[in-house]
């Protein structure tokens, strides 16, 4: 399958390096230029390319940049994708660590990825967002392995997260269906599935479990802007 990965942090490196070891054909990208890839790269054997021909041809695209870098990334930066295409989102909302305050977040009560999915202009399902980046290489397992963890995954379109739940599958983890994209709240940060490594059943009590709100970690100071 061609993969589109925008993004080569901690995420979209592993999950650049877990895709290729799997035989996928893997195009990767950043906010510096394919030319500071190339250690990735020859690691891995995935295409270093520039953010706007990531998605060209893709299947699948993983969109894992923190959320003040998602209103750069360029117009139309899905152009050129398979039809059909399933755009992962595994990004997170750190108002005090990272990101700035985002009022249709603070204010509206959006959640995150449907920010995102509004800025990228295509529908997104979230997944990965509350894994740790070693977990993915170190903590794969095959199905049916007794201690196999399970990660939430949420969206509207429902085939496109039946794809993404098939290829989290393929990488090594069970799922569990979170819902729409508006249900995605119960796995931001600060809720009680956020980093767990647990199986199924841990992973859908801890969903049913989360309150609304943020907690206050993950809000912005009061005034900021």
């Amino acid at each position: 399958m061609r993969i589109g990965i925008i993004g080569a942090g901690n995420i979209g490196g592993n999950l650049t390096r877990s895709l290729t070891a799997l035989g996928h054909d893997v195009f990767v990208a950043n906010s510096r230029g394919p030319h500071t890839l190339g250690v990735l790269a020859e690691e891995t054997g995935a295409t270093p390319v520039p953010a706007e021909e990531a998605a060209r041809g893709a299947e699948i695209v993983v969109v894992t940049v923190p959320m003040k870098a998602v209103p750069a990334l360029a117009p139309g930066i899905l152009d050129g994708a398979a039809e059909g295409v399933a755009v992962i989102d595994t990004g997170n909302y750190y108002p005090k660590q990272r990101d700035g305050r985002i009022a249709a977040i603070e204010d509206e009560g959006l959640t995150e990825s449907r920010w995102t999915e509004r800025r990228i202009g295509h529908p997104v399902i979230k997944a990965f967002n509350g894994t740790f980046a070693q977990d993915i290489l170190e903590r794969a397992l095959p199905a049916g392995a007794p201690d196999r963890m399970a990660l939430p995954v949420a969206g509207d379109d429902e085939a496109a997260k039946r794809k993404v739940m098939a290829l989290i599958d393929e990488i090594g983890f069970d799922t569990v269906d979170a819902g729409g994209l508006d249900d995605s709240w119960r796995q931001q940060p600060g809720t009680p599935v956020y980093g767990l490594r647990a199986g199924v059943a841990e992973v859908t009590k801890a969903l049913a479990a989360a309150a609304p709100g943020r907690t206050p970690e993950f809000r912005a100071e009061q005034g900021a802007e």
